[in-house]
């Protein structure tokens, strides 16, 4: 399966290796001192080293050659493929793989489907019974994307085997370039087989566009033009008969405007309605043609296209009121309508669903609303975090104005604090200093156990209870865990402020696990503990969820409520009977609080909001005196004309003014002191709109006096005036777009009123898709004057598009119209590209094969001529650079020739070793033997002693004379005569003959001598 050998990338370098015989003839001269064996230790480590340094430079690599091969099946499942095609895809590769793979040479197989989008079915396996019955990945199969499929197979091949693809598709490709990709994998030594799947002629009817103009004004007549197209079959002129209807549709609204029974011939054919709208609004058409014989139209998916357009009239504004007290705004709406500005007064139970209902409007007031109103449980209206959303995008980047209006129930008063409406405001709905306004205090305690999802329902309506509060209020929440114990808090009494805590909190909430309450004595007496300590909360409140079977609360516990003036609001769901119903109705009604029984669990969350919001009642601002509004700003656009003040008003709702330099503070009140809480209105530009807070309400219960003042038209309108979507004249501004591969590009060319490019313009866009999300676009400048951004739209259907110019100029409102996959027209297979990529080239191999017979003759034959695993490719061959090892292995290496030339070393100690090792392993008694030199070392020395010896016996110290001649001594002193003479010399001592050499100087040469020895008999 695997041959394995050496191959050298920079051969080269070999030329080194002629060096190795000069480094011989060199170093077997200079390491002649280190004997015969070391020497040839040494050069012999030399050499090695040299030959893996130069190993090394060559770049040595290892290579392994593989004779296996990887298949890689592509399956087209995009509904341009028959249904019963897509299932044959799976018997043919079964059978595929079953006729020809080799599984002794480690042939492997895989899978992937595509449609949009490309899945791995089958990773690479060598075991056929992988291939399941059926494709089980989950796909977008109203587009084809070839590329996308090559792109995954090829990140998919296994290194270290041959690869191909197979390719089952019909080529009718939408999104990418599969050719550009197929000959990037080709390059890369990737054959490709392709089978194509012959689609069948089929008859089809679809409605192809329908066209209408973007913008029209009001009463201006226009036509409504709707392209139908019949793709007969082949020999088949007969005319199709159907039913064509427009239905046209605004905000909630929808109306049929045409329905005819029409003919449609083969080919193209243009349906012409005209149009003329007298109301200003956003309009959107849907054509849809019903064939009357449904075996004439194959696919129905195809046979509905939409358009848009804006009749453009007087600005239009959304008033959304308190549902609980409808009527208080209709003045304002009055006195708005007269000054040329349409209104439309809704109720907080009657909202929006999504952004297009927005569209129609330049400006969305919100008129002493509260995010929940509750007449009863059965009619509670609420504003859902969606909405919510929808009005701060439909500010920030449609350009959409945002008006809030004050009153007891509106901003944080109302529950809207920590929402994203506070985020799009000027103003924060809490206050910072608790010297404007006292803290407040709630405690929640929960026993809802007896409905469906408890556990998930008491978590979520603690969390907006939590959400409602304030940085610096007090939160509790008591529970049954065994015992009555509070969820967090409890060394300080339980009540712990939101602010530092308000994440631990929502975390702990999110882990509680709640039981089964005996009573409710002990959890509400830790309650009245909590709430006693809290001396700096002016507003206390508890509310208490349960199905009424805990033992009722004793009359001291009570008491001690009702002194601290602590009021109970009471939640009643799942209660059995009359009884528990009775237990918490009395709860409330001693403690002054309100009481709800509850049959409809999401009705849950928005009774939480609406009872946290007292704690919030001190927000709202009401003096015994009336103030005087004092003007910040008069210069400001909203003042513009406004003479001789205004009048004064009773009350208003606090709030913290936004530390942000875009903020205009127009008018503030006198009371309190504090600027920063202080404000009555003000403005500023959010995103590409524009909002204002004023925080009294528009004459009603704070500013009747109001109504009556002469400038109150005039001062209103430009409020709302001042926060509208801008209107008029374009200016030079042109949108294009371009419809590709799923996405939409926008080009803007922005130009001057002297026809010169407008560059580093600040644009915003955004894009209001089919089902009503809201898009951001990204806008760059990429030439003078052109601004070009995209945003995704794979989805059928009309995209309302909002460019936002900049510098106050009026938004652009364009659209688009993408119309159905061309999955849904595609009844012909694409031959041309098929062929094309059966003909590349793999690399240095052959071409593919293109299997002629197509998809429903081959997967289903018992012998499938056309083999994928044939071995026509090169052999894999896996290159790994070794030449790091090679150099660390040099490294130790020349270690080891250092040591060699540097270290003797005598191994007889590992002999003698050995041989003790064997003589104990076999128990065998060993004598000792004395080695042939050490005995003539020690007979030599011996002898060596002795001498010296003697030597020291037989010396002594003697004087010597000279001899004289015999003769007789005289008998009397002859005076002539001469005495003999004396000595030449005088006498000497003579000490023992002293040693030649020492004795150290003598062992040193025997021992010499004695190892010369043994070199002559080796």
């Amino acid at each position: 399966m695997f041959e394995h050998s050496i191959a050298f990338d920079r051969p080269a370098y070999l030329a080194l290796l002629a060096l190795i015989p000069v480094m011989w003839w060199l170093g077997y001269r200079s390491l002649a001192g280190l004997g015969r064996w070391r020497r040839w230790m040494a050069l012999t480590l030399r050499t090695l080293v040299m030959m893996l340094v130069i190993f090394a430079l060559a770049d040595v690599q290892y290579q392994r050659r593989s004779e296996g091969l990887t298949v890689v099946y592509l399956l087209d499942q995009s509904l341009s493929v028959p249904a019963a095609q897509r299932g044959e895809m799976i018997d043919y590769v079964r059978n595929s793989i079953k006729q020809h793979r080799d599984s002794a040479a480690g042939d492997r197989f895989a899978v992937i489907v595509f449609g949009r989008d490309a899945e791995v079915e089958i990773p690479p396996v060598a075991v056929n019974e992988a291939l399941h019955g059926k494709v089980e990945s989950v796909l977008d199969p109203e587009y084809t994307d070839l590329a996308t499929a090559i792109q995954r197979a090829k990140a998919i091949f296994p290194y270290d085997t041959a690869k191909r693809i197979v390719l089952v598709t019909d080529g009718n490709q939408n999104v990418g370039n599969g050719y550009r990709e197929a000959r990037t994998a080709a390059d890369a030594g990737v054959s490709i087989d392709v089978v194509p799947v012959y689609l069948e002629p089929r008859g089809e009817i679809a409605v192809e566009k329908l066209d209408i103009p973007a913008g029209v004004r009001r009463g201006q007549p226009f036509d409504m033009r709707i392209v139908v197209r019949n793709d007969a079959k082949p020999g088949d002129d007969r005319p199709v008969k159907g039913k064509l209807v427009v239905v046209r549709k605004a905000g909630q609204r929808e109306e049929t405007i045409a329905e005819e029974d029409v003919t449609v011939a083969p080919g193209k054919q243009v349906f012409t309605i005209p149009q003329e709208i007298d109301q200003p609004d956003f309009y959107t058409y849907e054509a849809r043609f019903v064939a009357a014989d449904p075996v004439a139209d194959a696919m129905a998916q195809n046979n509905v296209a939409s358009a848009f357009t804006h009749i453009r009239g007087k600005g239009q504004v959304l008033l959304i009121e308190n549902t609980e007290h409808r009527g208080d705004f209709d003045y304002l709406a009055d006195r708005l309508r007269s000054e040329e500005i349409e209104v439309t007064i809704v109720g907080s139970d009657q909202l929006f669903n999504s952004l297009a209902e927005l569209q129609r409007y330049d400006a969305v007031v919100l008129a002493n609303v509260s995010r929940s109103s509750v007449d009863d449980v059965d009619n509670v209206a609420s504003f859902s975090d969606e909405q919510i959303d929808m009005l701060v995008r439909n500010t920030r980047e449609l350009g959409c104005g945002l008006v809030m209006i004050g009153g007891p129930d509106t901003y944080g008063a109302g529950g809207w604090a920590n929402t994203k409406l506070e985020e799009a405001m000027p103003v924060d709905f809490t206050i910072k200093s608790a010297q404007v306004v006292p803290v407040g205090a709630l405690c929640l305690m929960m026993h809802a156990g007896e409905i469906p999802q408890s556990n998930y329902w008491q978590k979520r309506i603690a969390v907006e209870s939590i959400k409602t509060l304030g940085a610096r209020d007090y939160c509790g929440l008591v529970q049954w865990n065994g015992t009555d114990q509070w969820l967090w808090g409890q060394s300080q009494g339980g009540m712990i402020r939101v602010g530092p805590g308000r994440q631990m909190m929502l975390a702990r909430i999110d882990r509680m696990a709640i039981g089964d309450m005996p009573a409710f004595d002990g959890g509400m007496k830790m309650a009245a503990a909590g709430f006693t300590k809290l001396t700096d909360a002016a507003v206390k409140h508890m509310i208490i969820i349960s199905d009424g079977d805990p033992a009722p609360p004793s009359n001291a516990t009570m008491s001690a409520f009702v002194k601290q003036n602590v009021k109970i609001s009471t939640v009643a769901v799942g209660s059995h009977g009359t009884l528990g119903s009775q237990v918490m109705r009395d709860i409330s009604t001693k403690t002054g609080g309100k009481y709800y029984e509850v049959k409809n669990s999401n009705a849950l969350p928005k009774i939480y909001q609406r009872e946290a919001r007292r704690i919030a009642r001190p927000l709202v601002y009401e003096p015994p005196d009336p103030m005087q509004p004092i003007v910040e700003s008069g210069e400001h656009e909203i003042l513009r004309g406004v003479e001789g003040g205004l009048p004064p008003f009773k009350g208003y709702v606090l709030t913290q003014l936004k530390e942000n330099p875009l903020v205009e503070v127009i008018l503030r009140s006198p009371r309190p002191e504090k600027p920063e809480n202080s404000t009555l209105l003000a403005a500023w530009t959010y995103g590409a709109g524009k909002a204002v807070a004023l925080t009294t309400d528009a004459g009603a219960r704070w500013t009747s006096d109001w109504t009556s003042w002469d400038g109150y038209d005039k001062f209103f309108s430009q409020v709302i005036r001042w926060a509208m979507r801008p209107t008029g004249d374009v200016g030079n501004f042109t949108v294009a777009t371009d419809v590709r591969d799923g996405k939409t590009e926008v080009v803007v060319t922005a130009m001057d009123a002297d026809d010169e490019f407008l560059n580093n313009q600040s644009m915003t866009a955004a894009a209001v898709t089919p089902d009503m999300k809201s898009v951001p676009i990204a806008i760059e400048q990429v030439a003078p004057g052109r601004y070009v951004g995209s945003f995704p739209s794979e989805m059928a259907g009309s995209y309302l598009i909002v460019v936002n110019p900049g510098d106050g100029k009026a938004p652009i409102r364009t659209g688009v119209n993408v119309g159905y996959s061309a999955e849904y027209t595609d009844n012909e297979t694409n031959l041309a590209l098929l062929n094309s990529l059966a003909k590349i080239p793999a690399g240095d191999g052959p071409a593919g094969v293109f299997v002629d017979p197509g998809l429903s003759e081959v997967a289903f034959a018992k012998e499938i001529t056309q083999n994928p695993f044939r071995r026509d490719l090169p052999p894999a061959i896996m290159n790994q650079s070794i030449w790091p090892w090679l150099v660390v292995l040099g490294s130790c290496l020349f270690w080891g020739d250092v040591f060699i030339r540097r270290v003797q070393v005598n191994l007889d100690w590992l002999w003698v070793a050995i041989g003790r090792l064997r003589d104990k392993i076999l128990g065998r008694v060993r004598e000792v033997e004395v080695p042939e030199t050490m005995s003539r070392l020690r007979s030599r020395k011996q002898q060596i002693d002795e001498q010296i010896e003697g030597r020291r016996t037989t010396a002594r110290f003697e004087i010597t004379y000279p001899t004289a001649a015999a003769g007789p001594l005289p008998t009397e002193l002859d005076p002539t005569a001469t005495l003999p003479k004396g000595p030449t010399s005088q006498p000497t001592m003579k000490p023992d003959a002293p040693e030649a050499e020492s004795y150290t100087e003598r062992l040193l040469k025997a021992k010499k001598q004695v190892w010369r020895d043994r070199d002559e008999e080796k």
